[in-house]
């Protein structure tokens, strides 16, 4: 099966999942007070963002997939060792349970970030620089807008405390 194929089916996959979640999903399961003064704290606002989010890529694997100028070679190569996989997956399950112990010690922006960080390397991103960026950002950023935006106390660990 080529890239562009598999990019094809997750789109439409992607598609599928965002129009259960607006047209069934969100209005079904996800109760929402009436007195919520901002909308960005409403427990409807970001899953409806999601989900619109979620067809958006959707739309785009569907039509940067089915584009003629793209290589059509196989995803995946052929692996000499099949026993790399099963020792990427134990080192998986490792990452897990540093990152399920480190959590009430350091905290969640802190093992979230390492976590992150680790399993990047650990599938052999091709773009590590970006990959450590966004291990380092994207957590403080989620932090930020829950624990000063929306309120939201943030599990910190006994060692190190964000503002």
């Amino acid at each position: 099966m080529s890239i562009r194929t598999i990019q094809v089916h997750l789109g439409i996959g992607a598609c599928l999942v965002a129009l259960f979640l607006i047209l069934y999903g969100i209005p079904n399961w996800v109760s929402s007070p009436s007195n919520v003064r901002k909308i960005i704290l409403s427990p409807l606002f970001w899953p409806y963002i999601i989900a619109g989010l979620t067809g958006l890529v959707g739309l785009g694997l569907i039509v940067f997939g089915r584009n003629p100028e793209d290589d059509d070679s196989p995803a995946n190569e052929i692996i000499e060792d099949p026993r790399a996989g099963m020792a990427r997956l134990a080192a998986m399950a490792v990452l897990m349970m540093i990152t399920f112990w480190a959590l009430p010690r350091i905290g969640m922006v802190w093992a979230a970030m390492g976590a992150f960080a680790a399993l990047a390397f650990l599938v052999k991103t091709r773009h590590p620089k970006i990959a450590l960026a966004c291990a380092v950002f994207v957590p403080l950023v989620l932090y930020a807008f829950f624990a000063h935006v929306a309120g939201v106390a943030i599990p910190q660990g006994n060692y190190v405390r964000l503002p």
